[in-house]
């Protein structure tokens, strides 16, 4: 682990980390704050705010495509709601996932993975909105019930298809999966997460093309270009009085200074009538959203009815937990890197995914109209700002609970322009197909093999699924109940890319090191015991290990951590 030499003030922006001599030469020389490090509460606040301005990002895009699809309107107050939902959901499951799940400091909530089959669902023939002159007709019931019905649908589906991957998680089976998970699994599922959503980001960001692509080049410009400009912030010390050290704000607080400047600029822009009424990117388009929401309301399981269950739905949602499956597990060796941890142990992949699933189920039943899932943008924020405190990552979680019953707080996010909102898909989503593609590094990509699963997998399902969702009655099979399922199964990219990878890649003949096996593994090694020798390590749980530690049992408990006896190995 990480030992770093701190000035008395305990200001990590004050100083550059230093490695002991005892340290792994292939340990991150840079971090500021290792896993089970907890830097001064008021910067683990701050930190943590960070993290959650992170999250809301991606939080606050999910509705801007899952509400349209549910028939909702602009100026429906429940949006605002959904969103509570979500950010309450998030601080409950990532508090539990970061102390008591795979214990590295991660962010788990609302996830764009789920996006991809909750439309494949919603474009079925029964699901479609109604023309625009019957909802104008509706009276306010009317329009509740016709996106809540489809609400408790989505609900339904999610929480059944999440129980596969709790189950997946909890028994250990998930171990057993990895070892048909590929890189070339994870390059076609992941990316096609990204890919199939530039439509939704291309229709958000035409609404003012110059706001979006200034978030854009602002976002880029904080967190790229000027991500180590020091800027000299007053420190008050006891007995020196106020000095003025160097303060890493850009790479501290990307996120929030691009949000708050392109926000300002188009309020001054609303002040002065260059947006005219009406305008997408006007401040005060959905103001309604705000004066309507309440001031304090908790979210409960079956808040908009009790979840619906079909077959259809719940396997085609399935599509989602499987996605959000390989894309935590190709995240877990990355964050355990980024806060200076040990490659996560088997237990603490079994316990992450059954926990992310828990999350997922909890979603479902609160009826946030999407699963959960560890957060990519977050994963980001370690790499950036350099602490990976486990200890900043539960203060988040606690902002975030507290956010998500505040009801006025939430609705405020609704507010952003949908100009602004865009500029963040462009990168948002491009980050996703990023950080699949960047599992490529594992293979060898000179081999003939390779190039052809990676295309074949990645095009053809971008072709076969446009296809199917644009003619749902291609498939007819004279059971209504088959066919949904199918038109939403070979709808959803992610699936048939995941599965078309997967399957190409285990029976087209390559070597280890062509199919990228030996790198990868290297990467998650599938070890779950240690030896006891009194020494802790990075996944161990806060409370209970000298019992685990001496009952031997705990070797048939596939989510908890076991250790080898010393009499065991002389």
């Amino acid at each position: 682990m990480y030992k770093y030499l701190q000035t008395s003030s305990k200001d990590p922006t004050l100083k550059e980390p230093h490695k002991t001599n005892t340290e792994s030469a292939n340990t991150k020389p840079d971090l500021l704050y290792g896993i089970n490090d907890n830097p001064p509460w008021y910067l683990s606040i701050l930190l943590a705010f960070q993290h959650y301005l992170t999250m809301i990002g991606a939080i606050v895009s999910i509705p801007f495509i899952l509400t349209p699809a549910l028939c909702m309107s602009d100026e429906d107050p429940n949006r605002g709601l959904i969103i509570s939902t979500m950010v309450f959901i998030t601080g409950i499951v990532t508090y539990f996932q970061a102390t008591w799940g795979v214990r590295l400091p991660i962010v788990q909530g609302g996830t764009i993975s789920f996006l991809v089959p909750t439309l494949a669902i919603l474009s079925l023939p029964q699901w479609k909105c109604p023309p625009a002159s019957e909802l104008s007709a509706m009276n306010e019931t009317e329009r509740q019930e016709l996106w809540q019905i489809r609400m408790r649908e989505l609900s339904g589906a999610i929480a059944a298809s999440a129980m596969v991957q709790v189950i997946m998680g909890y028994t250990g089976l998930v171990g057993k999966i990895l070892r048909f998970v590929t890189p070339l699994t994870i390059v076609p599922t992941v990316s096609l997460v990204g890919l199939t959503l530039f439509e939704h980001a291309a229709k958000t960001a035409s609404k003012q093309w110059g706001i979006a692509v200034g978030t854009t080049a602002m976002l880029t410009l904080f967190s790229q270009i000027m991500s180590n400009v020091s800027i000299p912030m007053p420190v008050y010390r006891k007995g020196q009085g106020i000095e003025f050290r160097p303060f890493l704000l850009f790479r501290l607080f990307p996120v929030l200074l691009t949000i708050i400047i392109m926000w300002s600029l188009c309020g001054i822009l609303t002040a002065t009538n260059v947006f005219g009424d009406g305008h997408p990117s006007r401040t005060d388009v959905r103001l309604k959203v705000l004066t309507n929401a309440k001031w304090f309301y908790v979210p409960y399981p079956g808040q908009f009815g009790s979840p619906s269950f079909t077959l259809s739905g719940s396997l085609g949602m399935l599509a989602g937990v499987l996605a959000c499956t390989v894309e935590s597990l190709s995240y877990y060796p990355t964050v355990s890197q980024m806060a200076g941890a040990q490659p996560p142990p088997l237990h603490a992949i079994n316990r992450g995914i059954g926990t992310e699933g828990l999350g997922t189920v909890l979603a479902g039943l609160w009826g946030a109209g999407n699963g959960t899932n560890t957060f990519g943008e977050n994963v980001g924020a370690i790499g950036v700002t350099k602490i990976g405190s486990r200890r900043v990552i539960q203060w988040a979680a606690f902002i975030m609970v507290l956010q998500g019953v505040i009801g006025k707080f939430g609705a405020i996010f609704i507010l952003i322009p949908d100009s602004v909102v865009g500029g963040i898909f462009c990168v948002m989503f491009g980050m996703i197909i990023a950080f699949g593609l960047s599992t490529l590094q594992y293979i060898d990509l000179r081999s003939s093999r390779n190039l052809y699963i990676l295309g074949l997998s990645i095009f053809f399902p971008m072709v076969s699924c446009k296809w199917i969702q644009e003619h749902p009655g291609a498939i007819d099979t004279g059971n209504k109940t088959v066919d949904s399922t199918l038109t939403v199964l070979l709808g959803t990219t992610i699936l048939v890319g995941g599965v078309l990878g997967c399957l190409l890649d285990n029976i087209i003949p390559g070597s280890p090191a062509e199919r990228g096996l030996i790198e990868w593994a290297n990467q998650m090694p599938l070890s779950s015991d240690y030896v006891n020798d009194g020494s802790s390590t990075d996944y161990d749980f806060p409370y209970g290990m000298n019992a685990l530690k001496r009952w031997k049992w705990t070797h048939y408990v596939p989510f908890l951590p076991t250790y080898k006896l010393q009499t065991d190995n002389q």
